[in-house]
């Protein structure tokens, strides 16, 4: 007898789910612990919050959810033009960048092509990929982090897309400047480059990798950033793409209307506008992790330089190591999946919560 699961493509029936950083009330509920007592460190989040302007703009926008948000979004994309110096048409807003690259997917993957990214890459690359049926070519990393000579030899006729996190997540590596720009220019034009710059502005600015200014040089570009991080605006999902026109027009083509809600528009126009709330996520995050990364120095345990919001701790037994730290009320995130069974992944938070962690793990261990 066929199930109506049985329907469903063998390539959906596939998949496995992403697997979101454990909620605090989940966790409380689980151990009976309470709420306040817990620290979550697992899904890197801005630990200061919203920004005052975001925060703002969203109770004045209350009387007004009873209607449809603008389906074209242009508070926003008109904030984002004046931000970036781009144009209108060259952005497509999603409901958080993870949308966004779901897009690219819907708009450039079918079944028998191929999509190329890393390993230990951001598990959405494959899980989009999979999802249109087309075929995930995994390459093996280096140090951690996208390994571009490698990346090159596995494009064929096939390749239709070909993902880039930087910096990376969850291993929080950088890609420079030089090793992007010759890596695009090297890249064939038939390949879509997705790059992906969700930490951006964690990045001080001779880090940066002048991305949209190269927007003006390869059409095959899609820039992807989100204001989930950085911004504080994780609750609200909302993500952009800058990309040529012509190819930004393909994937609104695929995009469901109202795909960012009226609060998510009119906050991250206003947080665009908060580069004070910006500056002072990036000190508080450059502090919190030189305390985390000596912190765990003093353990001795290794860790992967980040890049990012978070970073990567090699230690021994993490699976028992992670249980152990849930039990004692701090949530932190396992990187098995991502073929880093001796890793766990540590989101920057406040002094006070990095501190926490730090006691508790060296209890753990």
């Amino acid at each position: 007898m066929i199930h109506s699961c049985d329907l469903a493509p063998a390539y959906v029936r596939a998949i496995a789910p992403y697997q979101p950083g454990k909620p605090i009330s989940e966790l409380a509920r689980e151990f009976g612990l309470s709420e306040q007592s817990i620290v979550k460190l697992a899904s890197n989040e801005n630990p200061l919050g919203v920004s005052p302007k975001a925060l703002q703009a969203m109770q004045e926008a209350l009387t007004d959810i009873a209607r449809y948000p603008d389906g074209n979004g242009f508070v926003l994309k008109d904030a984002l033009c004046r931000r970036f110096g781009v144009a209108l048409p060259q952005i497509v807003l999603g409901n958080g960048s993870n949308d966004v690259l779901e897009l690219a997917a819907h708009a450039y993957l079918e079944p028998g092509v191929e999509a190329i990214y890393a390993q230990h890459a951001f598990a959405v690359y494959p899980l989009v990929t999979q999802a249109m049926g087309a075929i995930g070519v995994k390459v093996k990393a280096r140090d951690f982090g996208h390994d571009l000579p490698a990346m090159l030899v596995a494009i064929t006729s096939k390749t239709r897309m070909l993902f880039i996190a930087n910096p990376n997540n969850p291993t929080g590596t950088l890609l420079s400047k030089p090793e992007l720009l010759a890596f695009l220019r090297d890249v064939p034009k038939h390949v879509l480059v997705v790059l992906d710059e969700a930490y951006d502005e964690y990045l001080p600015e001779e880090l940066k990798s002048e991305s949209i200014a190269w927007l003006a040089e390869f059409e095959n570009l899609i820039v992807t950033r989100t204001f989930s991080k950085a911004y504080g605006l994780a609750g609200l999902r909302v993500g952009f793409a800058l990309a040529h026109p012509l190819v930004a027009d393909l994937l609104n083509r695929v995009r469901q209307p109202f795909n960012v809600n009226t609060l998510a528009l009119v906050a991250s126009a206003a947080a665009l506008q908060d580069g004070d709330f910006v500056r002072r996520s990036r000190e508080q995050n450059d502090a919190g992790m030189a305390q985390i990364t000596a912190g765990v120095r003093n353990l001795g345990l290794d860790y992967i330089p980040s890049f990012a919001n978070f970073v990567s701790v090699r230690i021994p037994d993490a699976g028992t190591v992670y249980r152990r730290l849930l039990e004692h009320g701090v949530i932190v995130r396992p990187v098995a999946n991502y073929e880093m069974p001796d890793y766990l992944r540590v989101s920057i938070g406040l002094a006070s919560e990095n501190a926490r962690f730090l006691q508790v793990l060296a209890q753990v261990i």
